[in-house]
């Protein structure tokens, strides 16, 4: 397992990392058994991934949980441990309070990355909390700061960066200071090429990527996209007419996603690749990634995530699953706020 460095900070990542957001268990994912969480996690540190990301609000707090009892045991210098932290939390005060919570869950000494989930606004804040008084008067991203270098002072945190943070708000930052970005990104989700990445690269700002199979869609588990389950069909991939659940109030890109899968389907026939193991490996051909974030439910999807990292795409396969995305690339845009419109970018 290869692993690359985030400039601005001692951060080593597998460039495979597992994402733990269904540990725990909830309304999204459903039940998770514990006995697999453990086993996810002693395989990836047995296939040489060192990376495990969560967040306070996942599960509200189960997943954190989840990772805390599968991680017992394991020497502490071999994982790195990465959450977040809400944006309705980002209070000086009640971040370090959050903080000190998460430790408390992870049953660990110190997160080697702590984040700001999504920037600081009241539009992003209300997906978080119904409070009227934290969405009228949401935190200062100064106090937010001063919080987040207090926390790795005391050795809490030993690296802070953020999450969902487009090129706009990143300017708005120490840029030297931030560690990482996490952000979406897959064949079929590109907004972040057009300058968050490129920014991120040139100022040392390491990349965490997720999404990497757009929960399931690029697993090719669906054999079309009216089969993807209503609360999956939300991004602005799919008509909002498709499902009561969406929000973004757009006509989406359906004809775009439908060609772009086709073709990828394609290549996979040709390479005798899984759709799973082409996705994995397009991301991991940017060099401006530095770890892409997979969800395991079992060993068995685990060891098949794994199998993707062994061999690189051929510099041909990469350029042509480039073109076949290409369109829909350009016509979701300069917006990797999938679940809202353009005009509601929470990223922004």
């Amino acid at each position: 397992m290869k692993k690359r460095i985030c400039k601005n900070s001692e951060l080593e990542l597998s460039v495979l990392g597992t994402g733990c957001w269904a540990f725990g268990g909830g309304e999204y994912w459903g039940q998770q058994n514990q006995d697999d969480v453990n086993e996810v996690v002693r395989a990836s540190v047995d296939n040489g991934i060192n990376y495990f990301d969560t967040a306070e609000a996942y599960n509200d707090g189960r997943s954190e949980s989840s990772l805390g009892k599968a991680i017992n045991g394991i020497p502490r210098d071999k994982i790195l441990v990465g959450t977040k932290v809400s944006p309705s939390n980002c209070y000086k005060k009640t971040l370090v309070e959050h903080c000190d919570a998460s430790l408390n869950r992870l049953q660990t000494d110190y997160i080697d990355l702590y984040m700001v989930h999504w920037p600081i606004h009241p539009h992003s804040i209300r997906h978080f909390t119904t409070d009227i008084h934290i969405t009228e008067n949401p935190p200062e991203i100064s106090e937010t700061l001063e919080a987040l270098r207090f926390l790795k002072q005391q050795g809490k945190i030993r690296n802070f960066g953020v999450s969902n943070f487009s090129s706009t708000r990143l300017l708005d930052l120490p840029l030297e200071e931030i560690a990482v970005n996490e952000l979406p990104y897959n064949l079929l989700c590109r907004a972040i090429e057009f300058d968050t990445l490129p920014l991120c690269k040139e100022k040392g700002i390491g990349v965490i990527g997720y999404m990497a199979l757009l929960q399931g869609i690029l697993a090719d588990i669906y054999s079309s996209l009216g089969d993807v389950p209503v609360w999956q069909r939300r991004t602005r991939h799919f008509n909002c007419k498709s499902t009561e659940e969406c929000r973004h109030g757009e006509e989406g890109a359906e004809k775009e996603t439908n060609t772009a899968l086709y073709g990828i389907r394609r290549i996979c026939k040709e390479t005798g690749f899984s759709m799973a193991e082409i996705s994995i490996k397009w991301i991991l051909e940017n060099s401006a990634i530095t770890c892409t974030l997979v969800g395991s439910r079992n060993r068995e999807e685990l060891e098949a995530n794994v199998k993707a990292v062994s061999t690189p795409l051929s510099k041909e396969i990469k350029a042509e699953l480039d073109r076949i995305t290409f369109p829909l690339k350009e016509k979701l845009g300069n917006h990797f706020d999938y679940y809202e419109s353009a005009e509601n970018d929470r990223t922004k």
